[in-house]
Formats: structure tokens, sequence, C-alpha cells
């Protein structure tokens, strides 16, 4: 899995106006917790945008005020109007033991439901897993060339080596879903045989 190093700075106050002053400054407050006392920090804006906005998953390995620790993002609080980040909650982790992690799919090939009209839908981007940091990959390959109309994959039908999925058996992950186009070609046949055969023309009386 990808790594990301970010710096950060150890918040001395906590309330809320020194949240707010933190803000003003393009500064997000985070919180690391997972090992011990919860660590308090804040980091530049720009740079933390680059784990947010990406639809990318890392480790992030912090620097902050020269202690450094390994984390994962947990939860993210936006602003309802802006967007910009709030605060950012991280779980500390470690080499020699498993934690959860959402990692991204990759779908791969040329679903034969696709190819005939159909609409390939993916419902989850990313899948949830538990696994030691050396077994996390970057994407989650998934193969849908056999995939045919009105198919879907689900969790329970995947299997990663060394990875732990998390999210439930009956979780849909990609479909190829049945389009106008696909259903009218499919149902033309079918009104064509059943047509009744013309009658034949009668013969002029001599």
């Amino acid at each position: 899995m990808k790594t990301l190093e970010l710096k950060g700075s150890l918040r001395t106050e906590l309330g809320k106006k020194a949240t707010k002053a933190l803000r003003k400054a393009e500064l997000v407050p985070c919180e690391l917790y997972g090992a011990g006392e919860n660590i308090h920090f804040s980091v530049n804006e720009k740079d933390l945008n680059k784990l947010l906005f990406t639809p990318e998953t890392y480790i992030v390995k912090f620097d902050v005020d020269g202690k450094v620790f390994t984390a994962v993002k947990r939860d993210i609080q936006f602003h309802p109007v802006t967007d910009k980040p709030l605060h950012v909650d991280f779980f500390q982790v470690t080499e020699d033991k498993a934690f959860e992690v959402e990692v991204p799919i990759k779908v791969e090939g040329f679903a034969i439901g696709v190819q005939s009209g159909g609409k390939l839908a993916i419902n989850l981007r990313k899948l949830k897993v538990k696994a030691l940091m050396k077994d996390l990959p970057e994407s989650l390959p998934i193969n849908v060339t056999n995939l045919g109309l009105n198919n879907s994959i689900q969790v329970g039908a995947l299997d990663f080596e060394n990875l732990e999925l998390l999210n439930a058996k009956s979780a849909v992950v990609v479909q190829v879903k049945l389009t106008r186009a696909a259903r009218a070609a499919a149902l033309a046949p079918e009104a064509g045989a059943a047509a009744p055969a013309a009658a034949p023309a009668a013969k002029p009386e001599a």
C-alpha cells in the first residue's frame, strides 16, 4: 500500500477558541488514537488534502514535532457548505498487528453483459479489509469478464490472499444492469417469433 508523509504540530489548547484560530490559519485539528493516550495535533490543510481528496488509500507517516508515528485515516468531519475538512481522526498502526482499512477496488475485463448492451454499475468502490501492513495491496482486482446481464459479484464471492473482508457477504460490489436498449433488443426476437404470419392474398375470380 502507498505511504504518505505529513508533518504536524502538537496542540497545546483544545477549546473552541483555539480550534477556530487553527482553522483560520488553514490548519486542520486532528486526533490520533489506538496506542495509549490520544494525541491532539494539527496539519496544514493543503498538505492534508492530498490524503482526503483522492480515491487512493494511504498509510500515513506523521512527524509531529519530531515524534514519528504511523496511522490510517478513520473519521472526517467536513463543513456542510464549503466541504473544507474540520477535524480528522487517525488510528495508529504497527507492522506486527493486523488492522482495519478500506482498500479501493480495481475493475478488470470487459463484461459480456456490457457487450450485450448492459451497464456496469460499481456499488462499492472500496472494501473494508483486515490485514497486516505488509499484506495490504494498493487495490483489489475484480475481474468482470464473465459477468452477464442482471448478474452481480457479491463480497462473499471474493477471496484475496492474507486479507479478511469485513463487508457483509451479501453486499453487491459490481453488477451489470439491464438497460432499456438491452431489454428492447432481448424482446425483439421474441416479438418477431410471436407475430402471426400474414394471410396469403386472395386470387381474383375469373
